[in-house]
């Protein structure tokens, strides 16, 4: 196989250690291809997403909701632009990028190790830094230490435990930008609350990116990216894209059924609301 790369730029191209401080995506014309004469996964995206913006992704199976993420993480041969707060993630190198970038996706990826090898690899933190992360997806009181052996792909902890353990570990990374893989999926309800609202809280500086498996996941999100047979075909706050009557969020929402579709309505203005207020109290 040809190799990926580079790896590691020339010196001159190798970003800040800072690097990313905001947290700015920009797609410029990006094409992505998983084959070079395939057919493109991703088409002209030309999408900007601002600095601790809250993205929801959505779309039909086969839209290009994870060929984005596969985009933003060089995944395969791109055609265009993808920038981080200006640099272009081409030339950075993929370590560099990959490090920049947290994800917690939708089958939670763990090692046979000590769960403190799981939340900190890189033995970067101290102890109290992943206790606390543990302490803020209420896993330390179900009997964990940070010695605790986690078996082959986590079989001794349940889905939503093992997915709350990906999500301490975004936590401890502390990257800017985040991105969440239909990470609730397969999890109960509980479970799902208590993700969505750590990120809120843990992640309100950050940027995130939010490929939504229900919609009731992003209904709140700043705005909704919706993808179509890898274009980018709306994108703008939910309340307004449920304007356009005929739009595709609107038909996405209304397949919901009547009951769902007005509370996923009235979420959505509400929250529309709340920002615009905030907005508001801000510029006084």
């Amino acid at each position: 196989l040809e190799e990926e790369g580079p790896w590691e730029p020339p010196p001159a191209d190798r970003p800040p250690t800072d690097w990313p401080r905001e947290g700015r995506v920009t797609f410029k014309h990006a094409y992505l291809r998983y084959t070079p004469d395939g057919p493109p996964a991703i088409r002209d995206l030309d999408v900007e997403i601002q600095p601790a913006e809250q993205i929801g992704v959505v779309g039909r199976t086969g839209a290009g909701k994870s060929s984005l993420v596969a985009t933003l993480f060089r995944l395969a041969s791109i055609e265009g632009e993808v920038e981080i707060d200006g640099l272009n993630t081409g030339k950075v190198g993929l370590k560099a990028l990959r490090s920049a970038i947290s994800i917690i996706p939708q089958v939670p990826t763990l090692f046979s190790a000590s769960l403190r090898y799981n939340l900190d690899p890189f033995e970067k933190c101290a102890d109290d830094e992943l206790w606390k992360a543990i302490e803020r997806v209420e896993l330390k009181h179900s009997g964990v230490a940070l010695d605790t052996v986690i078996s082959e792909s986590g079989a001794n902890f349940s889905a939503g435990q093992r997915q709350l353990i990906c999500l301490a570990r975004a936590i401890v990374r502390n990257n800017k930008i985040l991105i969440m893989d239909e990470a609730t999926a397969n999890v109960d309800q509980h479970t799902d609350s208590l993700i969505q609202t750590t990120i809120r809280q843990a992640f309100k500086d950050c940027t995130v990116i939010t490929i939504a498996h229900r919609i009731n996941t992003i209904i709140d999100c700043d705005r909704v990216l919706v993808m179509d047979h890898g274009q980018a075909v709306e994108f703008g706050p939910p309340h307004e894209l449920l304007g356009q009557k005929d739009g595709h969020f609107a038909q996405m929402v209304e397949q919901t059924g009547p009951t769902m579709s007005s509370k996923l309505r009235k979420q959505a203005k509400d929250s529309y609301n709340q920002k615009r207020a905030v907005e508001s109290q801000k510029s006084d």
